[in-house]
């Protein structure tokens, strides 16, 4: 071999050697990375909204390990936020999830200084409706379809009462201790009133508004004037317990039931607590972390069955976005794991349609503006992953 062509293989080696050297190290520096992730909740675990949350962040943890330290605020204030998010900012998270509606704005504002951070929003709206920073996101999961399948179950019950002459088909009413009258909230009382309509003809429904997202005082007492007035079963949107213990002590006086919402309520109603249904976060939050780990835009990280509009991604029970609580077997009508089972495939497959039927809609806030769901049958979630039906359904539904 010549001089020169030893001298070539000699330098060629050395580059093998110093590529694969550097290869290495860079391949030890990605791997010991490590993912700060940040969360800012309106409560902390000793309220079931929240706690659903901290589940999420559990699995994030179980899943990632030692590449991810999880950084989270609780009992934040809605409209005092902002500190509390430039905290998680300047503490170095490169993804930081909202758990609450207020705190959108705080959010969008953060997010805009911040580019390279990436800022995912719980129940928000702006990601879907406005032209946010592409770094803000929104993401909820397809609620009223498990409110809808909790009444179906309620339906079912009271006309088994009915039925069995436990009670007249006009005292087939069913209660609802309801935070705020937002399209949320609304959505959900009308989907669970609309499933329990689906088997029960008879059922109408009170709505008691408790004007806060989280007082077991205030929510004990709605339920506790909803089963004086006669109510059969007691659901909610409200964060506490307190509705499942006024179904449980009322229960001494007459048969009376409870639907939870975020956490099963078994624990403190065992005889009164029929089901309930949840979102779940984990895997929107799941995947969000990866694709921040792995350098992709969040959204193509979801899956093909995400209904995604822009940086809004939703989805429902069939893709595990949402959850049937335990089943209180001892309590729960005949037929309704079958009957679950029935509502999961008619919603995957898109042939059941919920907010449809002989009923008029009135927006609470604009006499006006009315729907006639027979006519014009409303699909929900259809642009945006935060709920939007906002309408009282006439002569059915009555606001106290």
């Amino acid at each position: 071999m010549k001089t020169e062509e030893k001298i070539v293989s000699l330098l060629t080696a050395l580059v093998i050697v110093a590529a694969f050297f550097l290869g290495t190290i860079f391949t030890k520096e990605d791997d010991s990375r490590v993912l700060k992730v940040g969360f800012i909740y309106v409560g902390d675990g000793a309220t079931a909204y929240t706690k659903n949350y901290m589940n999420a962040q559990d699995i994030i943890n179980e899943t990632y390990g030692d590449k991810v330290e999880c950084i989270a605020k609780y009992n934040v204030v809605e409209g005092q936020e902002a500190p509390f998010v430039q905290d998680l900012v300047d503490e170095g998270c490169e993804i930081i999830f909202g758990g609450s509606y207020g705190f959108g704005e705080s959010m969008v504002n953060v997010a805009r200084n911040y580019p390279n951070i990436q800022f995912c929003h719980a129940t928000g709206v702006m990601a879907a409706i406005e032209n946010p920073p592409d770094n803000y996101h929104t993401y909820m999961g397809h609620i009223y379809e498990g409110r809808y399948i909790t009444g179906v179950i309620c339906g079912m019950k009271l006309q088994e009462m009915v039925e069995r002459n436990n009670i007249t088909p006009d005292a087939a009413v069913i209660g609802y201790v309801a935070a705020f009258p937002y399209a949320e909230v609304i959505s959900g009382y009308t989907a669970f009133y609309l499933g329990a309509k689906s088997v029960c003809p008879s059922v109408t429904m009170k709505v008691k508004y408790a004007n806060t997202w989280s007082s077991y005082t205030i929510e004990k007492r709605l339920a506790e004037e909803l089963l004086n007035e006669g109510c059969i079963i007691i659901s909610q949107h409200s964060d506490t317990s307190g509705p499942a213990v006024a179904c449980e002590n009322f229960a001494k006086d007459r048969d009376v039931f409870h639907v939870a919402y975020n956490q099963s309520m078994l624990d403190v109603a065992p005889t009164t607590s029929i089901t309930g249904c949840r979102i779940d976060w984990a895997p929107y939050e799941v995947a969000a972390v990866g694709a921040v780990l792995n350098g992709k835009k969040i959204e193509n990280a979801l899956g093909s069955k995400v209904n995604v509009n822009g940086n809004d991604a939703g989805a429902g029970i069939a893709e595990g976005w949402v959850e049937m609580l335990e089943l209180n077997d001892v309590i729960a009508p005949a037929g309704s794991k079958e009957a679950i089972e029935r509502c999961i495939k008619g919603f995957a497959s898109g042939r059941l349609d919920v907010f449809s039927g002989e009923f008029i809609g009135v927006d609470p806030f604009n006499a006006l503006d009315k729907i006639d769901l027979s006519k014009t049958p409303f699909k929900e979630n259809a642009d945006s992953s935060a709920p939007s039906f906002h309408y009282i359904l006439e002569d059915v539904i009555t606001i106290e």
